[in-house]
């Protein structure tokens, strides 16, 4: 298997696990798929944070807004590996509860990836919300 084609399943099974059960209010899988090792960075649509110990505070906050996870697609745009690095960007389709209400929501997201000790792991996280047409639903509050 080919480090694109390892990179890939890596994506489809893991990193779309992890964001689906994020959106199912568990952030367990989530912090497991994230860099121990600085640098980590997220530029979120709705919180940001620099460094591992902002990003957990972060994970922890967002994670008592989601419940109920209905359905979670990453539609993948673009990847490449190269050497230890890697990079996604795509849409991720959502239908969860936030706060409680039922939404549908389209987030646009790029994401940089590293692999540490054998294992791939996300370093970089910019997401946010779009609206119209593509977005599928109605964006987040």
């Amino acid at each position: 298997m080919s480090d694109r084609e390892e990179f890939l399943a890596w994506v489809e099974s893991d990193l779309v696990e992890a964001e689906r059960a994020m959106f199912d209010g568990d952030d367990g899988p989530r912090r497991e798929i994230w860099a121990q090792a600085e640098p980590v960075s997220v530029l979120g649509a709705w919180r940001n944070a620099v460094g591992r110990a902002e990003l957990v505070e972060a994970f922890e906050v967002l994670v008592t807004s989601f419940s109920e996870c209905t359905d979670y697609a990453f539609e993948l745009i673009s990847f490449d590996v190269v050497g230890d690095l890697a990079y996604t960007v795509g849409y991720e389709r959502v239908s969860a509860s936030i706060d409680g209400e039922p939404r549908t929501f389209t987030l646009r997201a790029t994401q940089v990836y590293r692999r540490d000790d054998g294992a791939w792991r996300v370093v970089h996280r910019h997401a946010d919300t779009i609206a119209g047409p593509a977005a599928g639903g109605t964006p987040p509050v």
